[in-house]
């Protein structure tokens, strides 16, 4: 669970978007491939930060189980509904991603809380996720970049908010989320023109 979007996104380059508005799913695509390395220069690992035992904090594991099923080209997928990454294996994880990998390049992924008027909004920024921030937890700072959604709002009682979370809004924001990713992943060698089209299908 990172921060409220407001604190942890200023001052730097970022993107938000609704994820009912269909019309700027691109503008997400093209944020994500901008600040992606060069095709064949890093690997690039995506941390998927959450637990299936809280259903505000599913959006990571959701996003990863999605990611898994898609075979994505030179991409590897950490956190999943199976096999999730939260406090507890945190260190552990990005232990065995920087054993395991030369210089990757890291998109960390997180539920996030917010104001009201910014439940449902999906944001690609610059810098790392700060996950358990938003239940006043202190964790190692996740990723080169971070994708984050929105699923509540902040301000007392985050554990139980969390919990009381509205399954709906958080499946939706993870299919979002991991299809943008996908795509822009896929399509990074081939034009906008491409995304448009994978984003039709």
């Amino acid at each position: 669970m990172n921060l409220n979007f407001d604190r942890n996104q200023e001052n730097r380059l970022s993107t938000q978007v609704h994820y009912q508005d269909q019309s700027r799913h691109h503008s997400l695509i093209q944020a994500i491939r901008r600040f992606l390395p060069a095709s064949g220069t890093s690997p690039i690992v995506i941390v998927c930060i959450g637990t299936d035992r809280s259903t505000g904090d599913a959006l990571g594991p959701l996003v990863g189980s999605y990611l898994e099923k898609h075979n994505l080209p030179d991409a590897y997928v950490y956190g999943t509904l199976e096999k999730p990454v939260h406090a507890v294996n945190l260190n552990e994880t990005l232990a065995l991603i920087e054993a395991s990998y030369k210089k990757p390049f890291i998109i960390g992924i997180d539920a996030c809380l917010g104001k009201l008027q910014s439940v449902g909004n999906i944001t690609v920024s610059e810098g790392p996720v700060l996950p358990g921030a938003g239940v006043k937890k202190q964790l190692v700072p996740v990723g080169d970049i971070n994708i984050t959604g929105i699923v509540n709002i902040s301000g007392f009682m985050e554990y139980s908010v969390l919990q009381n979370t509205r399954l709906h809004v958080v499946m939706s924001l993870s299919q979002v989320i991991g299809r943008c990713l996908s795509v822009a992943l896929v399509s990074r060698k081939r034009g906008r023109l491409f995304s448009k089209l994978l984003l039709m299908d």
